[in-house]
């Protein structure tokens, strides 16, 4: 065989790395846990306690405990069968040493570990030991105590015995402490785990979660990082550390909580569990007198924020269940069209859990569940259990149906809305006279659209900006609170009209992100109250109806200047009263200096007759309108020089929740929000 001649490039079999054990988890931890900043520091709790709640699951764990201790350790412990020391028959190396560093290791795949999992299926906790500095575990097993140190992943030792176990029964303890070569930061937030962990006991019915925040007690932590089931130490922790979330109710206690702040439509929450296609389906819901829809999916577990065939067997069966009941007691005529998914979605809260034998993720994110089974065993438990509540609560279901109805005369009535709406826009050509100033550019990855408040602004940004890729879009007042009022009231308002028209994705179910035409949409209001509310009022709108247009990242909000400040000839801008002073006392130094050294090269005057303080001229912004084209466009809309934030969301159902506060109908929750927070606001102007 005559020998291959290597590429010029010089790219052979020499350039080939192979890892081994954790070395790639190590090398590209973002493969693993999706990102190396906080999101990804709090995964690695995810990991552990996820283990932890496979053995709940199982039915071997009744107690999850979680303890943030000193120096950002953290500390999983859970009373389940505590994993196997004992040697594996292939690998000849304690199982314990296995589940720890080898990648794939554990009882998720076999079959005869665990009927369902979540985590990483299998491949979290020797993620968590690659990228943590060091990593303690302790097994009760056998009425002993068994214990491993790593270090970056590699053991310290083999797995011994330290004694007889200290606590009844048998358990898991993992204590670790991330690496900060790994990570941006290591500072654990209590608030982000206490979430994570109340949704967790809400979907292991039964299960107690104990978060135990012991940073503030080194002598006590101390004693838990020697041991972490020391008797005399867990008998010590001060309950104003303790947080404990236990729901027998599960999901539909989760419903109500999801529900607690809204007027319902419905009084009894509907919850059923049973297992159909070898898959345990839980399903619950309840409707309110919201315009929106709140349904939250899981797989074992596992949040999919994107839905899949659970949710889609869910809404399938919903819809059918629905319209057959409508037909059967006549509040549906035969001349009657259906009512469809949108009409049977407004208003509802809904939570699906399944638990699968082998799920099936779209993405290494599993935001998206691709089983086809789960789709028939979700419509079939949901049509034939959903059917018999309907009968059995008639006041509940008259309300549902007639919820349902209202919906859909909306939604006629949003359709012809948005028709007209869209046939408008198709005859102006998208140009709305005295509204869009379109860019020339019809290239949507280079294009960008800022939404301005007023026409003095309007004005002032038309001038100012490069038309090649800038267009302007001025909205007079306040636009509509989209949170208390229903699509086709939405449509008749003429600025959110412009509004849709100009970004060109449509609406509701027409709404396609690949219509976009401008890949950044700029909110740039004033520093005020009133731009603040327009803002908000702004956010609502994009949360509700353009949610993509935030997820994918195409919403900012522009940092105009609040001062102007000028030496000399010298200006400069300013974002904070703190920045201004800074600047102002750099510039008077600066010009200070220069008359001094101006005056010595004359020989003119001596130092001590120049002025100690040297005028200055400092403007304070209120609005856009103030400022000259030429001002807005170095501050606001150079992209060399200007500051813009992206508007991103870390946690959907907390954004949810604040939006239902801040501009929803109910009073009450939102004072109480504006007195807890009113010490926090700066730069208040009335």
């Amino acid at each position: 065989m005559p020998k291959s001649t290597p590429p010029k490039s010089g790219y052979t079999a020499q350039q080939i790395t192979v890892l081994e054990g954790l070395d790639p988890v190590r090398k590209r931890p973002g493969m693993y846990i999706g990102s190396t900043g906080p999101q990804g520091l709090h995964h690695l709790v995810w990991e552990v306690v996820d283990n932890s709640i496979d053995e709940a699951m199982a039915g071997h764990a009744k107690r999850i405990l979680v303890r943030m201790l000193p120096d950002n350790y953290v500390q999983v412990v859970d009373d389940g069968r505590g994993i196997p020391v004992d040697p594996h028959p292939q690998f000849k190396t304690s199982a314990l040493e296995l589940v720890m560093t080898k990648l794939h290791a554990g009882g998720k795949f076999g079959g005869g570990g665990y009927k369902v999992s979540g985590g990483l299926h299998g491949v979290g906790v020797s993620v968590v030991n690659a990228l943590s500095t060091l990593l303690r575990a302790e097994v009760q097993r056998e009425k002993q105590r068994w214990v491993q140190e790593y270090h970056r992943g590699v053991p310290q030792g083999k797995v011994k015995s330290v004694g007889r176990a200290q606590l009844p029964g048998t358990g898991t303890a993992v204590t670790f402490h991330p690496d900060p070569t790994i990570f941006t930061e290591i500072i654990f937030d209590l608030p982000t785990i206490l979430d994570h962990l109340r949704q967790q006991a809400y979907l292991t019915k039964g299960v107690t979660l104990i978060v135990e925040d012991l940073r503030n007690h080194a002598a006590l932590a101390e004693r838990f990082m020697e041991s972490a089931f020391d008797p005399k130490a867990t008998g010590a922790v001060p309950l104003t550390s303790t947080y404990t979330f236990h729901f027998e109710g599960g999901i539909a206690a989760f419903v109500r909580h999801l529900n607690h702040r809204k007027e319902l439509a419905q009084d009894a929450v509907f919850y059923v569990e049973k297992e159909a296609e070898e898959i345990n389906v839980e399903v619950a819901l309840q409707y309110t007198k919201d315009y929106k829809e709140t349904a939250l999916a899981f797989a074992n577990n596992i949040f999919n924020p994107e839905g899949g065939t659970h949710i889609a067997g869910f809404r399938t069966a919903l819809t059918r269940t629905l319209n057959a009941y409508a037909r059967a007691k006549g509040m549906l005529k035969e001349k009657d069209e259906n009512l469809t998914g949108e009409d049977v979605r407004e208003g509802l809260t809904t939570i699906v859990s399944i638990k699968v034998k082998d799920p099936q993720f779209e993405g290494q994110t599993k935001a998206k569940l691709g089983n086809p089974e789960a789709q028939t065993a979700v419509a079939t438990v949901l049509g034939d259990s959903f059917a018999a509540f309907l009968e059995e609560h008639p006041r509940d279901a008259e309300s549902i149906i007639g919820r349902c109805l209202l919906s859909a005369q909306a939604r006629k009535a949003a359709r012809a809305a948005r028709d007209t709406v869209l046939r408008k826009g198709a005859l102006e050509g998208l140009t709305l006279p005295g509204k869009l100033a379109d860019c020339s550019s019809r290239d949507p990855s280079v294009s960008e659209m800022f939404i301005v408040e007023g026409d003095s602004a309007g004005g002032s940004a038309k001038s100012g900006r490069n038309r090649e890729f800038q267009a302007i879009l001025p909205l007079r007042g306040k636009i509509l609170n989209v949170e208390r009022a229903r699509i086709d009231k939405m449509l008749a308002n003429n600025e959110i009209k412009s509004l849709i028209i100009a970004l060109g994705t449509n609406i509701g179910e027409q709404f396609d992100i690949a219509k976009l035409r401008y890949d950044r949409i700029i909110i740039a209001t004033d520093a005020d109250v009133d731009g603040a509310h327009i803002r908000t009022l702004l956010l609502t709108l994009f949360w509700r109806y353009f949610s993509k247009v935030i997820t994918e990242g195409h919403l900012y909000i522009a940092q105009p200047p609040l001062f102007r400040v000028q030496v000399g000839k010298e200006v400069r801008y300013a974002y904070s009263d703190h920045q201004r002073d800074d600047i102002l006392r750099e510039l008077q130094e600066s010009r200070k200096h220069g008359k001094t050294q101006e005056r010595k090269n004359k020989e003119a005057k001596t130092d001590e007759e120049i002025p100690a303080e040297i005028k200055a001229s400092i403007q304070r912004y209120k609005g856009l309108g103030e400022m000259n084209p030429e001002q807005l466009w170095e501050t606001t809309m150079d992209p060399e020089r200007r500051v813009l934030k992206r508007v991103t969301v870390d946690d959907a159902q907390k954004a949810d929740a604040i939006f239902d506060v801040l501009m929803g109908s109910d009073v009450e929750p939102r004072k109480k929000f504006i007195q807890t927070h009113a010490k926090a606001v700066k730069n208040l102007d009335i």
